[in-house]
C-alpha cells in the first residue's frame, strides 16, 4: 500500500507511538490523518484531524466509521498496560480493562472499518501488538494475554479480509520509549523508529513487523519457548515473589 495520498485513522494518536504515526503519515504525504482519541483537545499536532473515539464505546466506534468514511488505512494503536499478574492480582479488574481495550476495542474497530476499507478499494489495517504477544511474563500477565488474543484476531482478520484486498499487518515490538514504558530501564526503541519501520513494511507489502532485535529473538524462540524463554522468566518471578511455604 502507498502512504502517499492515503487517508488514515490512528487510534490513541495524542501521544507516544500513535502521535509518531500521525506525524510520520503526514510527513510521507498522507492526504488526511484522523486522530482517534478520548479527548480531542489533547491532539495538538498541526494538520491532524481529532476525532472523539473511545474504542470500548460501540456508539463512538460506529460514529467514527461514519464520519471517517474516506479512510484507506486504519492503525489500531490504542492500548493499555496495567502491569498486573494473572493470579496474584487482587481482582480481575485490570485484566478485564486490558482485554476490553487491547482485544475487544481492536476487534470493534476492525469490524467497523472493514466495510469502509472495502468500499475504498481495500486499503490496509495495522494492529499494534507487542513482543508480549509471543510469551507471558506474569508481572504483566493479563496484558500479555490481551496482546496474544489480539495477535490471534489479527491473523484471523487477515484471512477474512484478503479477498477484499485489505492488507492486514501485525506490529510486534519490545519496549518503546513512551509513557507506557516510563519506568522501564531496559533498552527502548523510539516511537519514530517503530512508526518508520512499520510504514516502510506496509509499503513493501509485509504482513508482520518485528520492530526490534529483542522481538526478533523472541519470535525465533517461540517453537522452543518452554526451554528457551520461560526458565529465565521463572527465575525472575521466583526472586520477586515470597516463598509459597511448600516443603
Amino acid at each position: 500500500m502507498r502512504i502517499d495520498e492515503c487517508v488514515a485513522l490512528v487510534t490513541g494518536a495524542n501521544r507516544g507511538l500513535g502521535a509518531a504515526f500521525a506525524r510520520m503519515l503526514l510527513k510521507r504525504g498522507a492526504r488526511r490523518v484522523y486522530a482517534g482519541v478520548r479527548d480531542p483537545a489533547t491532539v495538538t499536532d498541526a494538520g491532524v484531524v481529532p476525532i472523539r473515539l473511545d474504542v470500548t464505546d460501540p456508539d463512538q466506534v460506529a460514529d467514527a466509521a461514519e464520519r471517517c468514511a474516506d479512510v484507506t488505512l486504519l492503525i489500531n494503536n490504542a492500548g493499555v498496560l496495567a502491569d498486573s499478574p494473572l493470579l496474584a492480582a487482587p481482582s480481575m479488574e485490570a485484566g478485564r480493562a486490558e482485554m476490553e481495550v487491547n482485544y475487544f476495542g481492536t476487534l470493534s474497530m476492525c469490524r467497523a472499518f472493514a466495510p469502509v476499507l472495502r468500499r475504498n478499494g481495500g486499503g490496509a489495517m495495522v494492529n499494534v501488538l507487542s513482543a508480549a504477544s509471543f510469551f507471558t511474563n506474569p508481572a504483566m500477565g493479563s496484558y500479555a494475554a490481551s496482546k496474544a488474543a489480539a495477535w490471534a484476531l489479527t491473523n484471523g482478520a487477515r484471512v477474512e479480509l484478503r479477498r477484499q484486498g485489505t492488507q492486514v499487518v501485525a506490529v510486534h515490538s519490545g519496549y518503546i520509549d513512551t509513557d507506557m514504558a516510563a519506568r522501564v530501564t531496559d533498552t527502548k526503541a523510539s516511537p519514530e523508529t517503530v512508526a518508520t519501520t512499520t510504514l516502510d513494511a506496509l509499503e513493501a507489502g509485509a504482513e508482520e513487523v518485528l520492530a526490534d532485535e529483542r522481538t526478533r529473538q523472541i519470535k525465533t524462540a517461540v517453537p522452543t519457548d518452554l526451554a528457551t524463554i520461560y526458565p529465565a522468566i521463572q527465575q525472575t518471578w521466583d526472586r520477586r515473589t515470597p516463598s509459597s511455604g511448600r516443603s
